[in-house]
């Protein structure tokens, strides 16, 4: 796991390693009530890698769960893309900011995860 800090307080958690195993330790500890949506994408991405002989949806796995960890590590960051998404749900206004918000916000957490 590598160590990231922001500002005083730094994250929950370091940034675990990207395998199967140390994402569900991650999830465990900042997530646990998402620990069976885990289990369930993993199961799901294991069959569609058998059935296609490709390891893309295992990618996709680690992909999705390392930037959920790099996102929920930091609680104010995961605050903010809820409440961002939350306003684009409600569709009360324009969304472009909150999508670019979005976007830059889940850009940050690949980079620090990584990917």
């Amino acid at each position: 796991m590598s160590a990231q800090h922001d500002g005083p307080y730094g994250p929950l958690i370091p940034m675990p390693d990207l395998t199967t195993e140390a994402l569900r330790a991650a999830v465990a500890k900042i997530a646990p009530s998402r620990i069976p949506a885990l289990t369930q994408h993993l199961f799901e991405a294991t069959t569609n890698a058998q059935q296609t002989q490709s390891l893309a949806p295992l990618r996709a796995f680690v992909h999705s769960w390392a930037v959920f960890v790099a996102i929920e590590r930091h609680p104010e960051r995961a605050a903010r893309l809820r409440e961002l998404e939350r306003l684009v749900d409600a569709g009360e206004q324009d969304p472009t900011k909150a999508i670019a918000e979005i976007r830059r916000l889940r850009g940050a957490a690949e980079a620090e995860a990584g990917l």
